[in-house]
């Protein structure tokens, strides 16, 4: 279900607004459980106005985070020993070695974010590492290494270890997101073509079609598993059944 949704004007970076966004969206969502939220997000989103904004309204936050000085000096602090070597349930492709990865150690080490600013804003929590072997043949030029190299992903949590530990902290925030399969649903069906290039026609349209897709979902998960996770366009088919010929067009 979609619980928040705002139409950003023009060519923007993807933090703008996400404070908004995600303020909106926990209210929403605070309504109807009474369980601690998270808050899933990429680097792109790793700074304190989102972070901020999500502890506001009561959430946890796992966001990747960029692999600056700061963070890179963190790791280093990390002792061999305390990696915990996980196996994948399914390889994770690799885009930098274009190889698949089954094989990856984590470790934690307690990290303050956004030293940078203000104290106020500072926030305490978990750098939560994750270490895959460096195979990319290139680097090797037909001889093996003296000792295992790493590369190194990173993401900032301040969920309670008695809640996650390390490997599933872990493993959450590598857990698929599923707003990308309702991003590409929405791009198939309502907003294949957005109406005008009037902005408030636009977003009238994307709050209409973001409720076409709640009600669509809604009604699909209430005639069993056999639709509760089709596209919108399978349930339209199965479900709805409206002939092509029936539907308006945008000038009508």
């Amino acid at each position: 279900m979609i619980v928040a949704q705002r139409l950003r004007k023009g060519s923007c970076g993807s933090p703008r607004g996400a404070a908004r966004l995600v303020a909106d969206a926990l209210k929403t969502i605070g309504s109807l459980s009474p369980a601690t939220p998270l808050v899933r997000a990429d680097s792109a989103f790793y700074g304190y106005a989102t972070v901020g904004a999500a502890l506001r309204a009561g959430a946890d936050v796992s966001v990747t985070v960029r692999m600056d000085p700061k963070v890179k000096a963190a790791i280093a602090t990390i002792d061999d020993d305390a990696w915990t070597t996980i196996d994948y349930t399914d390889a994770v492709f690799d885009e930098p070695t274009s190889t698949w990865v089954s094989r990856a150690e984590v470790a934690e080490i307690a990290f303050t974010a956004f030293t940078s600013k203000k104290k106020a804003e500072h926030v305490t929590g978990r750098l939560v590492v994750r270490r895959i072997p460096d195979l990319n043949p290139s680097a090797k030029n037909g001889q093996e290494t003296l000792f295992d190299t790493w590369r190194f992903h990173a993401f900032f949590t301040t969920t309670d270890p008695a809640v996650a530990d390390t490997v599933a902290a872990d493993k959450t925030h590598r857990g698929h997101a599923i707003i990308e399969q309702v991003h590409s649903d929405l791009k198939n069906s309502a907003l294949a073509n957005l109406p005008s290039g009037v902005f408030n026609a636009n977003a009238a349209w994307l709050v209409l079609a973001v409720i076409a897709f709640n009600l669509t979902r809604a009604a699909a998960t209430l005639t069993g598993p056999a639709l509760a996770k089709a596209t919108t366009a399978t349930i339209r088919r199965k479900l709805i059944a409206v002939p092509p010929g029936s539907r308006p067009r945008h000038d009508e």
